[in-house]
């Protein structure tokens, strides 16, 4: 396995962790909402169904988010090698490695610290399309792509 393969698998079971949590919380959720409806009446009842379902929603949500990354991180082949910087791409810039994915914690592979940036980002868009050797600066920074892998 590649280190690109070892940082996009760690990515892709990170957020697959992710996706597993969410769907435990609603899943314990609607177990819990279920198991109060059997055993309570009166306005306390309304507001806790009320107060889960609410809960509920906002986990919906959250995993719907997740699922959105997972989709991302799904359309991208680790074993392929860029010329030009695209989705999935592993840029070592100033001596950082950059992977083009989505916005992610920074994780540590082999010693090696990776930060995971979304394309959209700021740093993102000026890598995009961009070869080996180009120069550009972001907040007073310069930076130059030293590797595409």
């Amino acid at each position: 396995m590649t280190f690109k393969q070892k940082i996009h698998q760690y990515y892709t079971q990170q957020v697959q962790d992710k996706i597993d949590v969410f769907r435990d919380m609603i899943s314990a959720l609607t177990e819990d909402s279920k198991n109060d409806a059997k055993g309570s009446a009166g306005d306390k009842h309304e507001t806790a169904l009320s107060m889960m379902h609410l809960e509920q929603e906002k986990l919906n949500y959250k995993l719907k988010e997740v699922l959105d990354q997972k989709a991302i991180l799904d359309k991208i082949d680790a074993s392929l090698t860029h010329t030009n910087i695209g989705l999935g791409s592993l840029v070592q810039a100033n001596g950082i490695y950059l992977y083009l994915s989505l916005a992610l914690p920074k994780i540590t592979i082999d010693q090696v610290n990776i930060i995971a940036l979304s394309p959209q980002s700021p740093l993102g868009e000026k890598l995009m399309g961009n070869k080996v050797g180009f120069e550009f600066e972001i907040n007073a920074t310069k930076y130059h792509i030293d590797s595409i892998l």
